[in-house]
């Protein structure tokens, strides 16, 4: 049975997507700064955690925190690491809120920047929010320079080819309308790291509206990173596809 789409009183609600590998040591401490953050902006808020068979221990700490943050929290794990795309879909299918947030595990997404994304779709009706790297008083720290230019330089080649009017492109903190969302994933089929890029360049071809936050984006605290370079290829090839396709 599909998930109410909403809260009782028909309050919004705000839906955490949370996919993790191997962030044990990260997920109490996001958890507790989501928490901390709809609670004082007073939002009906879940966290869907999405975990791919995490061998840390991932899972574990995050059944915990279902007791502990009951009824917030959802834990929905898959069998392995089926990839990031595919867990904000699979996330979606059991998240009741009628605005979707997608955001990483590692605190390279604050939740303190949650309440002015909100705002800022709010006051403008935008379809999406995205939190950017690349306007405003945004900025990367953490990074070396190779990985800073690495990035610049996926979105300058993404935003020539496509043009679609968005200054981070693969960013992956967002607020959706639930509706939105829904429909972007039955119009696109990228599911690896190009899925970010795709969601924005199609929600701007279908003609839905892109606002823009500024956030301070830094790396990971504990854990790896995921990103090799089998996905900086995946990404290129992407952005070639959906310019032969839109």
């Amino acid at each position: 049975m599909a998930p109410e789409k909403s809260s009782a009183g028909g309050k919004d609600m705000y839906s955490v997507i949370l996919p993790t590998f191997n962030e044990r040591q990260n997920l109490p401490i996001i958890t507790w700064l989501l928490n901390r953050t709809f609670s004082e902006q007073n939002l009906d808020w879940e966290l869907v955690i999405v975990d791919d068979g995490s061998p840390d221990g991932t899972q574990e700490v995050a059944a915990q925190l279902v007791k502990a943050y009951s009824p917030h929290i959802q834990l929905r794990p898959r069998t392995g690491k089926l990839g990031l795309g595919t867990a904000y879909v699979h996330g979606l299918k059991y998240a009741k809120g009628n605005y979707i947030i997608i955001m990483d595990a590692d605190f390279s997404h604050h939740p303190k920047f949650i309440p002015q994304m909100i705002k800022k779709m709010k006051e403008g009706d935008y379809d999406i929010v995205t939190g950017t790297r690349y306007a405003g008083d945004g900025g990367v720290y953490g990074w070396d320079l190779k990985r800073k230019l690495t990035s610049k330089g996926a979105n300058i080649f993404a935003d020539t080819v496509l043009r679609p009017g968005v200054s981070d492109l693969t960013g992956s903190f967002r607020l959706y309308k639930r509706a939105v969302l829904e429909k972007l994933f039955e119009s696109t089929d990228a599911r690896g790291f190009t899925m970010q890029m795709a969601l924005a360049v199609t929600a701007k071809a279908k003609g839905y509206s892109i606002g823009e936050v500024p956030i301070s984006f830094v790396d990971r605290v504990y854990g790896d990173s995921k990103l090799g370079g089998e996905e900086i290829v995946e990404y290129a090839k992407g952005v070639l596809q959906l310019w032969w396709s839109i």
